[in-house]
Order: structure tokens, then C-alpha cells, then sequence
């Protein structure tokens, strides 16, 4: 068992988690948008969200950490795959909450979980503990890419 870098793995759990608060301080004044809305049904209430993507952005960190230390190349191609996803998770939340775009917000998670899945095949292939604590985002996003359209639908 290999030592645990801790500054590695601080790191790199603050960086999910600053880019999910980012996205939250920028659409703080327009998450009231969402119990306004005709809800789908298996919504949940929205205090549910910060306490799930806290789960998912320090399991996302973990998993990020591993690969890190397995390939210790920040520019790995898994991680830059990361990265990207991580972009399009952030953009995600601006699109649906600021801009009320939730037709082209529904097409854009659709890209968020095709990249997800991707990210999880990469680091299957370095760490299968990575890919799988990328199995509940994946879930998750599915999840909100069912609540999003059903507010497109229900909110027309």
C-alpha cells in the first residue's frame, strides 16, 4: 500500500468542490427558479442538491487522486478528460438556472454523462477504484438529465 500524499489529495478534492461552490455563488440568486417550477415527479426538494454534489465533487476528488498518484502526470489523458467533464458539469448549472435554457441544458448533460462515461473507462483502465467512485456521479447526472427534461416538458 503506497503512501497517502495528502497535499495531493486535498488538492485535488478542493478542486471539485471550488468549481461546484463557483457555479452555486453564480447562480445563488436564481436557484428559487427551481421549487417555482412545475415539478417532475421523484424530485426531489432542493435542499437534496448541495448535500449530493458535496458527496459527488469529494468522491470525484478521491477518484481524480488516484489517478494522479497511479500515472503522476497532471496531463494525462484521463485527467484532462476530467477536466473537461468538470467544465461541462460547471457550464451545466449557468445554462439551466441563469439562462432557463432547460431544452439546450438537457442536450448539454447529455454530453456531460457521454463524457462521464468516458472518464470512467479511462480510469478503468489505471484504477478501477477510480472509475467506480465515478459511478454515483454517473448516476446522479442521469438522474438530473431526467429531472431536467421533465421540467422542459412540464414548463413550456
Amino acid at each position: 500500500m503506497s503512501k497517502i500524499n495528502y497535499k495531493a489529495l486535498i488538492i485535488s478534492i478542493i478542486i471539485p468542490l471550488a468549481t461546484g461552490g463557483l457555479s452555486a455563488v453564480i447562480t445563488h440568486g436564481e436557484m428559487q427558479i427551481y421549487t417555482d417550477l412545475t415539478q417532475p415527479a421523484l424530485a426531489p426538494p432542493a435542499w437534496v442538491f448541495p448535500v449530493v454534489w458535496s458527496i459527488l465533487f469529494i468522491l470525484m476528488g478521491i477518484s481524480s487522486y488516484l489517478i494522479y498518484m497511479k500515472t503522476k502526470n497532471i496531463s494525462s489523458g484521463c485527467l484532462k478528460l476530467y477536466a473537461v467533464q468538470l467544465a461541462v458539469n460547471f457550464f451545466w448549472t449557468i445554462l439551466f438556472f441563469n439562462f432557463h435554457a432547460y431544452l439546450i441544458s438537457f442536450i448539454w448533460i447529455l454530453l456531460l454523462i457521454f463524457l462521464i462515461i468516458k472518464m470512467i473507462v479511462c480510469f478503468s483502465k489505471i484504477s478501477h477504484t477510480a472509475a467506480y467512485l465515478q459511478i454515483p456521479y454517473l448516476i446522479w447526472s442521469l438522474f438530473t438529465a431526467y429531472l431536467n427534461i421533465a421540467i422542459y416538458l412540464l414548463n413550456k
